[in-house]
């Protein structure tokens, strides 16, 4: 599990690789994303990632703690990037911003079946409002 976690945010979310989905992220892949949406299956995924990617084209994320037992795992993360376009509901500022989220993942050996993540919406807002 840690190395498919690694591999989410390494390969899926901050080098923006399209071609790692199918091999990673199992069909149904339910997830539950910081700014609230939720998806259901790979292209609903891929269409959540490009959102966030519309309103932070240098968006990234930084895995602080992971901690993975059997089919689960958790994760501590900072997420940081400039506000290019829409995201959280707010018109682009140009501002950088950085906030934290925790995130929850089930899987099995080889792919992620599922992700619920959390993010600090109130200090992303702060910084953007």
């Amino acid at each position: 599990m840690e190395r498919l976690v690694r591999r989410f945010y390494h390969d899926l979310w901050n080098r923006w690789d399209d071609e790692g989905v199918e091999e990673l992220l199992h069909e149904d892949f339910t997830f539950r994303g910081s700014l609230g949406t939720e998806t259901r299956g790979r292209d609903e995924w891929r269409s959540y990632r490009d959102a966030v990617r519309a309103g932070s084209s240098d968006f990234h994320n930084e895995i602080l703690d992971l901690v993975a037992d059997g089919d689960r795992a958790a994760a501590r993360l900072r997420y940081t990037g400039s506000h290019t376009g829409p995201l959280a509901g707010l018109p682009a500022t140009g501002r950088r911003f950085s906030y934290a989220g925790a995130a929850f993942f089930t899987g099995d050996a080889r792919q992620l079946t599922s992700a619920w993540v959390l993010g600090d919406l109130t200090a992303l807002r702060e910084q953007l409002g």
